[in-house]
């Protein structure tokens, strides 16, 4: 390996769509690292490779359309390039949609920075019947073009080569080309740039031109940074309004739209002179296939069908791996149960480690299924048109169709759905779509309305089900609607979503896109699982209640007394305080009561009592209070901590499941249908699990997690107690 003689830092630009990540992943043979960019939660991705003995640092910065920094992802490019000075920028150009991708090109060059055009999805182009000249268009560009199939992994050699050669200057045709915007505006840019380079504007490590053309646009940031940066340009700005008048009189409009003009005239003469062929239009096919799947009736019968197929194949075929996990976790814990001895630290680990990763990683396959079915309909370009289908029903929560994508993510896990609203441009839409998606009911919620919907509707069960599912939808298209009237009243950013071809989705591009967002997932879930489910087995079992009788340790031998002291039996509890071995039923009675007498006893269980004034409007005792204090830690933990306070313990699930159904039922519970529908309306509509709050509170803020917290609670609470109540009322209770 050769010695590394310099570190060339390298900016990845270019268009949603354009193959960029592609790109990124090709040179950084997925080697990366992934964070958020200071201050914002857009994410950010960097990597390095070593090649020819140079070390090359590369970043991914957001896919944009231009540099004018109207939207978040537009500001982080901007500031980095001006802020960082990168060596090179790859800007990664559709090779089939050249006009509307070169337009960010010109942006670029206005910059001055270096920069090197990839022509990626080049297999794409050829295969359109199109044939450019590819050195003439570096001789008009002034940039060194490369061409790439990144998804193939074709091209890497010849765009690290590319770098080297711009880093150091050995690019025969580079110069910095200036574009021309008119008579009318050329006059003043020339003027204005003077001006700004005798202040020492220059400095910043742009063009005075570039910032003469971005004050003639109005643009905000670049006055502000003028501003605070260059002392000496506060007279320009002082007279920028009177010289952008000036301009709009002569031309007629205004400054930034005959940029704008100037261009695209720009690129339209460019390509008049590169191509030898025009390319055969390859949306063609996509939009006979648009006809049918975004059929103004038949598309959203469609849509639905295929949402139907994703989650149908996301539970039936995950179950397979599910139960082989749930295998697997089970015989760890009675490998550890038998090898540890008997104490806190067994139980620690047991039912605080074993239990909740175990909750966790049990879910995985349904999880990566989920991820590899979106990646599907991402990667095809069949997400892009759901967006557009579904634009009209989101209009109802002050909304755009764009904000749907999250929201149907939310049916699988709240976690990466509150992450997937980074995609939305505004940052209204990005918390108004966070605080109310949560009432997409996850997956996580699905045992507990199967376990309450069987236990007491029976033959309707799944009718019920289907039914908490929609009115979780009712409820998120009310709540955002009257948040967008009241808290957001301004307008939604305006919707343009790109529709981009169909495509084959490649095996390896889905394969990388499920790993990261399994990893992501499960490095933000486990650890915070695992610290959750550990304090809350802490919180179960202390403080240690007074032995009424004997001590009766869990899995273990145990010493039953009797009235008279010398009679004794050696007997064996189960871990769940079943009768086995030999032991009566009025015996394993007792160990239950006991157990249970534990449970109330503890930090837990006084948290119940706490609660239980809180919730008896409601129907809910104490236990029910208990199991929804734990569904904060994650919803799975419902149903099991239910399973543990009212005490069913068998020896294989169908008992157990049989066993909790009858506890739930039992009279002396006081849990009627009325109830069951209370709770199941109270789980689909509280607060979500931790990992979702925390989530919360990265992405849009402390003081939105608050809020969303709060009012999930109430809105639970008041749709609990209308339920209840009403039923009362009407004689259903």
């Amino acid at each position: 390996m050769q010695p590394v003689t310099r570190t060339i830092r390298v900016a990845l630009a270019g268009n949603p769509n354009s193959g960029k990540t592609s790109v990124f992943n090709l040179l950084t043979g997925l080697h990366h690292q992934v964070g958020n960019w200071p201050g914002v939660t857009v994410e950010r991705k960097s990597g390095a490779v070593t090649y020819g003995g140079y070390r090359f640092e590369f970043v991914d910065l957001p896919g944009i359309y231009s540099l004018t920094a109207y939207s978040i992802e537009e500001r982080i490019a901007r500031e980095y390039i001006i802020d960082e000075l990168p060596d090179v920028v790859i800007d990664v150009v559709d090779s089939g949609n050249l006009e509307r991708n070169l337009y960010l090109t010109t942006q670029l060059l206005e910059m001055g920075v270096d920069v090197i055009v990839d022509l990626n999805m080049w297999d794409e182009f050829s295969a359109s019947g199109a044939r450019l000249d590819r050195g003439r268009l570096e001789t008009l560009l002034g940039t060194p073009v490369v061409t790439t199939v990144a998804h193939r992994g074709e091209g890497k050699q010849a765009l690290l080569e590319a770098v080297i050669r711009l880093s150091e200057n050995r690019s025969a045709r580079h110069r910095h080309v200036p574009i021309s915007f008119g008579t009318h505006l050329e006059e003043v840019v020339a003027d204005l740039t003077t001006r700004i380079a005798a202040a020492g504007g220059e400095r910043l490590g742009v063009p005075a031109r570039y910032l003469a053309t971005k004050l003639l646009e109005g643009d905000p940031h670049i006055v502000e940074i003028l501003h605070n940066r260059v002392p000496a340009a506060r007279a320009i700005l002082a007279a920028i309004d009177d010289l952008r008048q000036r301009v709009e009189q002569a031309a007629g409009q205004e400054p930034s739209r005959t940029i704008m003009e100037g261009r695209y005239g720009f690129i339209s003469g460019l390509l008049r002179e590169v191509f030898v062929s025009q390319t055969v239009d390859r949306m063609e096919f996509s939009s006979q296939l648009d006809r049918v799947l975004t059929h103004r009736i038949f598309g959203l019968p469609i849509f639905f069908a295929f949402m139907w197929l994703l989650f149908n194949g996301t539970f039936t075929l995950g179950a397979y791996p599910q139960t082989v996990i749930a295998w697997l976790v089970e015989h760890l814990a009675g490998s550890a149960q038998a090898a540890l001895p008997a104490g806190l630290i067994r139980e620690a680990l047991v039912d605080g480690v074993i239990s909740g990763v175990g909750s966790v990683a049990i879910f995985m396959p349904n999880i990566m299924l989920l991820f590899l079915g979106i990646s599907i309909l991402e990667d095809s370009g069949y997400m892009a048109r759901a967006a557009f289908i579904m634009d009209r029903v989101m209009h109802l929560l002050g909304l755009h169709g764009k904000s749907f994508i999250p929201m149907l993510m939310g049916f699988g896990c709240t976690v990466p759905a509150i992450m997937a609203t980074r995609t939305l441009e505004s940052r209204r839409d990005r918390i108004l779509t966070s605080l109310v998606l949560s009432h997409m009911s996850c997956s996580a919620r699905l045992p507990v309305y199967i376990l309450f919907a069987g236990a007491f509707f029976e033959r309707q069960a799944g009718n019920v089900i289907m039914l908490v599912y929609l009115f979780g939808i009712l409820v998120a298209l009310l709540i955002g609607r009257l948040f967008s009237r009241t808290l957001f009243r301004h307008e939604a950013a305006p919707f343009v979503m790109e529709l981009p071809p169909y495509r084959w989705p490649t095996g390896w591009g889905l394969l990388f896109h499920v790993w990261e967002r399994s990893r992501h997932y499960l490095k933000k879930m486990g650890g915070v699982i695992l610290i959750a489910s550990l304090v809350l087995w802490v919180m179960s079992v202390f403080p240690r209640a007074p032995q009424p009788g004997p001590f009766v340790s869990r899995g273990e031998a145990v010493v039953v007394t009797g009235a008279q002291e010398d009679a004794v039996a050696v007997q064996s509890i189960s871990a769940d305080g079943a009768a086995v071995a030999g032991v009566s039923a009025e015996e394993a009675a007792a160990e239950r009561r006991q157990a249970a007498a534990s449970i109330e006893y503890s930090i837990m269980g006084r948290l119940g009592k706490a609660i239980e004034p809180v919730l008896r409007p409601l129907g809910f005792d104490w236990q029910l209070g208990v199991s929804l204090i734990t569904g904060f830690v994650a919803k799975e933990v419902v149903v099991s901590s239910l399973a543990v306070i009212y005490q069913i313990g068998q020896e294989d699930d169908e008992e157990i499941d049989a066993g909790l159904t009858s506890a739930l039922r039992d009279p002396k519970n006081g849990i009627s249908p009325l109830v069951a529908l209370a709770y199941m309306a109270f789980v689909l509509l509280y607060t979500p699990c931790i990992v979702a709050i925390l989530t919360i509170r990265r992405e849009i803020g402390t003081r939105w997690m608050w809020f969303d917290v709060g009012y999930q609670l109430a809105l639970a609470w008041l749709v609990a107690f209308a339920i209840y109540q009403g039923g009362q009322l009407i004689g259903l209770g």
